[in-house]
């Protein structure tokens, strides 16, 4: 079984221990936090199990073969760095890192070890998700046209990071499973309503090669709780709700056609069709089970992840320039990098 070590048992990290604890592949070995009161929490959840407040000595135990970083951004590439360095393979929750600078670091030196890197982008390991994914891929939709998405409630405002880097990311790592393309540039403005703290609503607006185009909306002061996502194509239409208890995605077989007029060739008629929605059959598992298992097996077998390092990597690079648009005033910048 592969040893782990979880440094961060905050409010995702009871959530990755116990998920650990059921994998079959999996035993956690210790868990790292600076807080005690946390650390009394999780061996009274977890009866026998080892805690530290110092990270360094989680990653430097002989039993921990994979350490898992559950902690603010700011932190990632530290933690993350030193484990790789220690020959442990890593589990980072997102975002990889604060910088494409560091998250280059990073994937590189796990390559160079031969180590599993791996980004806890979880939303892509729901079967909502993956099948959003194999309809896009066996052309059920058609040619996308576009990927529009709302990520917004009340709260939890984060000091290190602004609303994009804390939500989007997980509208963005969802695009970029699903369509399988990068944008090429973006554009995003953002406010802050909170003297001295980071931008708390964003929108942004991604542009790709050819004719899609790409949008989220990301905000911590709605009064309600949305996370829904439209996905638009030339023969059907997605709509994903994530609140929706059982029918989270729904196919509609609506859309356009467009004719030249037969009077004027320089006028377009559009027809509009209108056809039955669907819900698909999608199983009920915990997509966070369904990602830990995934990292066991990667680690065993010596499988690239799903949501691996370069993945992760693409979407700081996007947050990156994202953030550098938002201080220009949703100035388009082109995003570098490979794609």
């Amino acid at each position: 079984m592969i040893g782990v070590g979880v440094i961060g048992y905050g409010y995702w990290g009871p959530n990755l221990v116990r998920n650990f604890v059921e994998c079959p592949s999996t035993r956690v070995v210790m868990v790292a936090d600076r807080r005690a009161a946390r650390l009394t929490e999780a061996q009274r959840r977890f009866p026998g199990l080892q805690v530290t407040e110092d990270a360094a000595a989680l990653i430097a135990h002989p039993e921990v073969q994979a350490v898992v970083v559950a902690t603010p951004v700011a932190t990632h590439f530290e933690l993350a760095m030193a484990a790789l360095k220690a020959g442990k393979h890593v589990l980072v929750e997102k975002p990889l890192t604060h910088s494409v600078e560091q998250g280059e670091q990073l994937v590189a030196e796990a390559a160079a070890r031969g180590l599993t890197l791996m980004v806890d982008h979880t939303f892509v390991y729901t079967p909502a998700v993956r099948k959003m994914r194999e309809m896009v891929a066996a052309g059920e939709l058609g040619d996308i046209y576009y990927y529009d998405s709302v990520r917004i409630n009340l709260g939890l405002f984060q000091h290190d990071v602004n609303v994009l880097w804390d939500l989007a990311v997980h509208d963005l790592s969802v695009m970029d499973y699903v369509l399988g393309r990068q944008p090429v540039a973006v554009s995003a403005t953002g406010v802050s309503h909170v003297a001295g703290e980071p931008e708390n609503i964003a929108y942004m607006t991604m542009f790709f090669d050819g004719s899609l185009i790409g949008h989220v909306h990301a905000n911590w002061l709605a009064p309600v709780k949305v996370r829904r996502t439209l996905l638009g194509g030339s023969r059907r239409m997605i709509v994903f709700d994530d609140l929706e208890g059982s029918e989270k995605v729904k196919v509609y077989d609506k859309g356009i056609s467009v004719n030249p007029s037969p009077d004027d060739v320089h006028q377009m008629l559009v027809g509009y069709r209108t056809g039955d929605m669907y819900a698909p059959q999608l199983p009920v598992t915990e997509a966070l089970q369904i990602e830990v298992r995934h990292f066991a097996e990667c680690i065993e077998q010596g499988l690239t992840p799903t949501t691996d390092g370069a993945a992760g990597l693409r979407l700081v690079r996007l947050l990156e320039a994202a953030t550098a648009s938002m201080a220009a005033r949703g100035a388009t910048v082109q995003i570098g990098g490979p794609r």
